[in-house]
């Protein structure tokens, strides 16, 4: 066994001695390139891709309008247990008129209010980090999830989104990135997709113009 073992290590000696090339030449890797979109453009293609993976879209012209749809969906689906950890967006939806009794337990509310760091209109994903006051559950565990965004935040691919949130964040980059493209889903049991069980049963996304 030992002689064996001598071999091989001799073998591994004898190999790094001599350079051996590599078996297919340089090649420079440039990004996958696609066609710049204009913002309205990515808007559609992202309130386009984000539908067709079952979320539910809604375009708002200004606050207003965001105030009224929410409030309309709100009332519609009678939810009194909303839970919302960002200050910033609590202090927007008071002043913009939309006073709301927040929930403190995220596993019994009805849905979970959140923003997020950028919408990636290509896979029509919304992109959330550890470094938001919503942090890394509320998004998961709420059986609803509410994304409020603008239309600042919209880029066009997943390498646009994490450029722009190490510009932002530098050298404090948060220690989670996570991509919400549509309700969860799974195909586990017997093959059969079925939708809400890890995770968001529903995902909202009201889009502002700003």
């Amino acid at each position: 066994m030992s002689n064996s073992r001598e071999q091989i290590l001799q073998k591994i000696k004898q190999a790094l001695q001599h350079k051996v090339p590599a078996p297919f030449p340089a090649i420079p890797v440039n990004p996958i390139q696609f066609n710049a979109l204009e913002e309205e453009d990515l808007e559609l293609a992202f309130a386009s891709n984000f539908s067709n993976l079952q979320g539910r879209f809604s375009y708002c012209s200004n606050e207003s309008e965001l105030i009224l749809q929410l409030k309309t969906l709100i009332e519609a689906r009678k939810w009194d247990k909303i839970f919302c950890k960002e200050t910033v967006l609590q202090n927007d939806l008071a002043t913009a008129g939309l006073g709301l009794q927040y929930a403190d337990d995220l596993h019994s509310c009805d849905c979970a209010i959140t923003g997020c760091e950028y919408l990636v209109a290509r896979t029509g994903s919304i992109l959330l980090s550890s470094a938001t006051e919503s942090g890394r559950t509320t998004s998961v565990y709420a059986p609803v999830h509410v994304c409020i965004a603008y239309s600042s935040q919209l880029v066009h691919d997943i390498d646009d989104a994490l450029m722009q949130l190490r510009a932002k964040h530098g050298s404090h980059f948060p220690s989670l990135v996570s991509l919400a493209t549509g309700p969860s889903r799974t195909a586990d049991i017997e093959k059969t997709l079925v939708v809400g069980v890890h995770g968001p049963k529903e995902v909202f996304c009201f889009l502002v113009q700003q």
